[in-house]
């Protein structure tokens, strides 16, 4: 069986994600902080779909979490990596304790960068594999620290796919809009002013994802959804000023 690892996989579009391989019969490596939730989730996924499902308890601010999850890349070369792991913060800029800044650039920045560049030489060896980096459209626009760390994730992507194009491997950069997902909960910040239409599901964002690999496209940058391509296609050729002041009215509100 192939095998993927996942991390931030007990909820939302990673939790989506390892449903959605156990379907298709990959074994797991689920990687999260919560262990109690991870050995729940890996209960219930090997349960239903006989899959073999190992847990990692890890927090990826931390940076023997990280090499905690390199070396069982190491050990398992998985086929699919899935970078989902992460996190909002609440507050504005200046409000913000620079150190939590600090953490987000961590888990959204350093350990995608070291898990991918972990995982790739035996994908290159074997001429197969995927890699998919979860990022968002908010890195098309500026919207904080968390905007500017998914901007890095699409532009490493890019580059990274530039590198392993034509042995067999892809990386994909999925960039999808607002999710209902335990995300805005955990931030305790919502978005002002945002429709009900402009919401997408985890399931949305992984089976665009899926369609993707599938079909065997080998464009890094995913956005899942017309209405979200459209966004993403506004933010980037718009008038800067225009995108700056479309980005201000969205900005979150605290619930």
């Amino acid at each position: 069986m192939p095998t993927a690892l996942i991390t931030g996989s007990t909820a939302g579009i990673g939790r989506a994600f390892a449903e959605a391989l156990a379907a298709r019969r990959y074994d797991l490596v689920l990687v999260a902080r919560d262990l109690t939730r991870l050995g729940a989730v890996a209960e219930e996924l090997s349960s239903r779909y006989t899959v073999h499902c190992d847990v990692l308890s890890a927090d990826l601010a931390e940076p023997a979490a990280v090499r905690a999850v390199e070396n069982r890349i190491a050990d398992t070369s998985p086929d699919l990596l899935v970078n989902n792991a992460g996190f909002g913060l609440g507050s504005r800029f200046l409000d913000t304790p620079v150190e939590e800044e600090e953490r987000l650039l961590d888990v959204l920045v350093r350990a995608v960068l070291r898990l991918t560049r972990a995982a790739l030489p035996s994908m290159v060896a074997r001429g197969s594999g995927a890699v998919v980096n979860v990022s968002s459209v908010a890195g098309f626009a500026p919207y904080g620290t968390y905007g500017a760390a998914k901007a890095w994730v699409t532009s490493f992507t890019e580059a990274v796919a530039n590198e392993v194009a034509g042995t067999g491997v892809r990386v994909v950069a999925v960039c999808p809009g607002f999710v209902r997902t335990e995300f805005h909960q955990r931030s305790g910040a919502w978005p002002k002013g945002l429709p009900g239409w402009m919401w997408l599901t985890s399931e949305d964002v992984v089976s665009a994802t899926l369609r993707h690999l599938d079909a065997g496209r080998t464009s890094p940058v995913l956005v899942p959804t017309l209405r979200y391509r459209l966004v993403a296609g506004a933010a980037r050729h718009l008038p800067r000023p225009l995108v700056r002041s479309v980005s201000r009215s969205l900005r979150m509100r605290r619930r």
